[in-house]
């Protein structure tokens, strides 16, 4: 058996480890359990449904809704609705893009921010109990990698969709 074989093998079995893995982290990010939980340990009183959109909003705000749908996997008339909910309860304001008067963008209000911060604090305090038994090292190692990938494989555009694993 050629050298080069052998190492295909072994690279297909890595994506295939590689592929199973973010799987299955994908399937815990996405359970609604996990948003219930992060909801309940942030303190916070906020519909599960408008929880992520708060938390894009204030990371990658402005933000408009139909970058903001694509981003959660929801339809835009849909995320426009939760996003009005938002601004119902103070927590974004939606403002004219500076990049297209026709656009408007959501960002997040000093409330909405408040409750963004109580939700960070709930997650670091919920990773550190995940890595409570990781080493230093590892951990760092898990994080440069990650970012390294996700920079890798971009937005998800038609051009780097098949950059997926």
């Amino acid at each position: 058996m050629s050298t080069k074989t052998v190492q295909s093998t072994r690279k297909d079995a890595q994506l295939r480890q590689l592929h199973s893995a973010l799987l299955e982290i994908v399937g815990v990010m996405n359970r609604p359990q996990r948003d219930e939980a992060m909801i309940r340990e942030a303190g916070i009183g906020l519909d599960r449904a408008l929880f992520p959109l708060l938390v894009l909003i204030e990371k990658r705000g402005p933000i408009g809704v139909v970058e903001l749908g694509d981003r959660v996997g929801r339809d835009h008339t849909t995320v426009s609705r939760q996003v009005a909910k938002l601004e119902t309860l103070g927590l974004v304001d939606r403002e004219e893009s500076p990049r297209d008067r026709r656009v408007r963008v959501a960002v997040v209000t000093a409330r909405g921010k408040e409750m963004t911060t109580r939700i960070d604090a709930a997650r670091k305090r919920m990773a550190q109990a995940i890595f409570s038994d990781w080493n230093e090292h590892d951990v760092e190692e898990l994080s440069r990698l990650m970012r390294k990938f996700a920079d890798a494989i971009g937005d998800t555009t038609s051009e780097t969709a098949d950059k997926v694993p």
